[in-house]
């Protein structure tokens, strides 16, 4: 065994011990009511809300989950700092479940930050121990993904994409007692992992079954990976996909978040997105992740009906096409 495997397994071994009564009763009432295997669903295409493109209105984290219902959704992602404020605030996470279970709201992402991809092994560490967290908690409310983006190395390139691959593994290794599953992000703004083809580089150097990627319009854009290469993607390995789109006006080195604007009204070849993932196969959920100021100025239900609205749209054109 080499020292980065020796290294890696101890890491392993130590997360195994710390934290063990960490929201161990809501990970335990997670396990009790998530049916065995994943349940069927009749369409390839279903429609949610991250929060982000309501997040300026600061509504907070039940409020927003009820917008979506509101709008019409079929899910919610959310970001784990309002999961955590909304906990601090004196809720707790049963209740949201049951809230969102009677909306008819699935919780199918949460956006957070843990530094598990980072060189320093201290930091990793700590990072790995921050998702285990964030992974309890998140099952307590029966969500089973988290977004991995590759945060804390964005500014200093050069991670050997190897090594990134291995501690992808770990991440994953680290959400096999809560059941959530990571999604490895393209973010085309970083120094790493910003195309598509380091993030696919990564998956398949992880070899693991459990493996999934989390791409989005915009950073495909923002980082020069284009569209043409969703097309050697497996359906199972994309189950979210972030919609937007950006202006031509914009070029890809200059564009920012702010910049998103909504599905259909920009640059971006949405139709060609669209039929893409269909034919890869598996169902899809596309989830609205925007950050535009000039929506959160405006009513939050107003904008998320919109976006679901042009999202419908999209999808109704690709798939007459």
């Amino acid at each position: 065994m080499n020292q980065r495997s020796n290294g890696r397994r101890k890491a392993l071994a130590s997360l195994a011990a710390i934290g063990g009564t960490t929201l161990l009763s809501s990970t335990a009432y997670a396990r009790e009511r998530r049916p065995e295997g994943s349940p069927k669903k009749d369409k390839t295409f279903t429609f949610c809300l991250n929060t982000s493109t309501i997040m300026g209105q600061k509504q907070g984290i039940v409020k927003d989950i009820q917008t979506a219902a509101k709008a019409g959704y079929d899910g919610v992602e959310i970001w784990i700092n309002a999961l955590q404020q909304y906990l601090e605030d004196g809720g707790n996470l049963r209740d949201l479940k049951m809230m969102s279970d009677d909306l008819g709201i699935k919780i199918e992402n949460a956006i957070g930050f843990a530094p598990w991809v980072v060189d320093d092994v201290t930091k990793r560490k700590a990072g790995l121990e921050q998702a285990k967290k964030e992974m309890d908690m998140l099952a307590g409310v029966g969500c089973y993904r988290l977004a991995a983006p590759p945060a804390g190395a964005t500014d200093i390139g050069g991670l050997d994409l190897d090594a990134v691959a291995e501690r992808f593994c770990d991440l994953i290794e680290v959400g096999k007692d809560s059941g959530v599953i990571p999604q490895l992000e393209v973010w085309g703004f970083s120094k790493n992992l910003s195309q598509l083809k380091e993030v696919l580089y990564v998956a398949a150097g992880c070899g693991h079954k459990d493996v999934r990627i989390l791409p989005d319009i915009y950073h495909l854009y923002r980082g020069g990976s284009g569209f043409d290469s969703l097309q050697l993607i497996s359906g199972k390995a994309i189950e979210v996909f972030h919609m937007n789109d950006y202006p031509s006006s914009i070029a890809a080195a200059n564009i920012q978040d702010k910049d998103r604007i909504y599905p259909g009204e920009g640059n971006a070849p949405t139709t060609q997105v669209i039929k893409t993932l269909q034919e890869m196969g598996g169902p899809k959920v596309l989830s609205l992740e925007l950050f535009n100021r000039g929506y959160w100025e405006q009513d939050a239900l107003k904008v998320a009906k919109t976006g679901l609205k042009r999202m419908k749209d999209v999808v109704k054109t690709a798939t007459k096409a």
